[in-house]
């Protein structure tokens, strides 16, 4: 049986099946309905907000209903249902009188912005008074920035981990951006997934492996190179030489990307045996030698306990290659040779390994780490609590407060009325009810009538999502040029 090719681009079947019949629900007379979108709490105290814009333009932006989709998604929820549930007069009313663009706007707090949990990111609202229907069935769709915004998250809170480390190890902090490379492409449960959370990634850092998280910020976000990477070896091409062999394969490394940055699996076998000897004494020289051209070889162990490996493996290169002591008092080794971990990378896991190397001295300057599974899949929609709930209506020309209030679990205590983000006093609170100050309002419109009124580079996002500690030491740095 041939089905029609809309499928999944088709925006009418974006939402959960029983918001289908929620066109029947609502008091008669309902002209306005007001949702939000918020962290009820979860993990990290506080979120870095991205993601809505690619939700905006992939599927809202435009004429997004058509006759064709009116009648794919008839069909479809007619069978579905066994019953004609469909608002099929709905559609075809925002077909005629809007031309197919959606009557809703969006307010939003700026993207890349660091906000409390516990506060309002975004507000929905229809614009048409016969379209009121239409806030809430667009809810399973716009709940979906919960991904983007957690991973977001989770990779800036590593980044203060790493950024606190290096402040009392490291010389500088110019290499933090590199600090934590994205290897989770294989670990996404698609291709899209792959492309959403590894941009989000990027909003703090720039080494990545997940192409498709260049391709997602490159055309939503307008950055032309939003990552970057070096060569590097995995197992397969060094297991492939034999156990005999791995010194060749090393050597064939070194040979083969003469310039910059190299990476190379080294515990194919013995990874002690491979950082003292082969490393450490046979290819010696082709080293040091490479890097007077600039080259870097970076070391990279892939098994065992993180924080125990990578103390001994630096050790044994210290021993063999020498070190120097950095401004702080901790050690550095020679510029032509760093490491980087890229087994068991997560949140809890950083702080063990950097505060290990920082108790025998060494400079966490001296480690990169590469993330995969944890970075981008190891979390869900819980784990910052996400919700979007009904806040505000009006009701036979009645402003009406809405709000939930479970006697089982306050913590679902959803916000009454309409809703304004403010910045007081150095920190963010939503006001409830309609006693904000619209002008003090942090939430930006950004949708309205099927139109982009907001489009953030992912410059801004960066930007706006820049660790405090960050900003203070550049302007720390330029104060001192300045003094200079």
């Amino acid at each position: 049986m041939a089905y029609p090719a809309g499928g999944t681009d088709n925006i009418l079947l974006i939402t959960d099946s029983y918001k289908v019949t929620h066109h029947k629900q609502y008091p008669a007379n309902t002209t306005v309905v007001c949702s939000y979108f918020e962290s009820r709490g979860g993990k990290f105290q506080e979120i870095v907000f991205f993601g809505l814009q690619y939700i905006i333009k992939r599927f809202l932006e435009g004429t997004v209903v058509t006759r064709e989709k009116i009648e794919e998604a008839k069909a479809l929820y007619n069978e579905h249902f066994g019953h004609d549930y469909f608002n099929e007069e709905g559609w075809n009313y925002i077909l005629e009188k809007h031309e197919g663009k959606l009557p809703m706007r969006i307010k939003a707090v700026p993207e890349g912005s660091v906000v409390p949990y516990k506060n309002v990111l975004f507000t929905v609202e229809n614009t048409d008074p016969k379209c009121f229907w239409l806030t809430n069935y667009f809810e399973t769709l716009l709940v979906q920035v919960w991904y983007p915004m957690t991973v977001a998250t989770n990779s800036r809170y590593q980044k203060e981990i790493i950024a606190k480390y290096l402040d009392e190890t490291a010389d500088s902090m110019e290499g933090l951006p590199f600090k934590l490379h994205d290897f989770g492409f294989r670990g996404s449960t698609s291709v899209e997934s792959a492309g959403i959370g590894g941009a989000a990634h990027l909003v703090n850092f720039m080494g990545t492996d997940t192409i498709a998280a260049i391709a997602t910020a490159r055309r939503f976000y307008g950055c032309d190179m939003a990552g970057f990477s070096i060569p590097a070896a995995e197992h397969s091409t060094i297991t492939t030489w034999g156990k005999d062999g791995e010194l060749e394969a090393f050597r064939n490394m070194l040979t083969k990307f003469p310039n910059g940055p190299m990476a190379c699996v080294s515990d194919s076998y013995d990874i002690w045996n491979a950082c003292e000897k082969v490393w450490g004494e046979e290819l010696k020289d082709e080293i040091i030698e490479r890097g007077k051209s600039g080259g870097v070889l970076v070391v990279r162990p892939d098994s065992g306990v993180p924080e125990e490996v990578v103390v001994k493996v630096l050790n044994i290169l210290g021993n063999q290659f020498g070190t120097t002591t950095n401004t702080k008092g901790y050690k550095m080794l020679p510029p032509y040779l760093r490491v980087i971990q890229g087994d068991g990378i997560c949140y809890e896991s950083l702080g063990e390994i950097l505060e290990a190397m920082k108790k025998v001295g060494w400079s966490s300057d001296n480690l990169t780490f590469g993330s995969g599974g944890a970075l981008l899949q190891r979390l869900d929609r819980d784990t910052q609590k996400c919700a979007y709930k009904c806040s505000y209506a009006v009701i036979a020309g009645k402003e009406v407060n809405v709000f939930k209030a479970p006697i089982t679990d306050s913590g679902k205590k959803s916000k009454k009325g309409r809703l304004t983000l403010e910045f007081e006093n150095g920190h963010y609170e939503t006001k409830e009810e309609g006693k904000g100050n619209p002008i003090m309002d942090a939430l930006v419109t950004v949708f309205e009538n099927g139109k982009l009124l907001k489009d953030y580079s992912f410059d801004e996002v960066r930007g706006n999502a820049e660790l405090e500690l960050v900003k203070q030491r550049k302007e720390m740095s330029g104060q001192q040029m300045e003094d200079v």
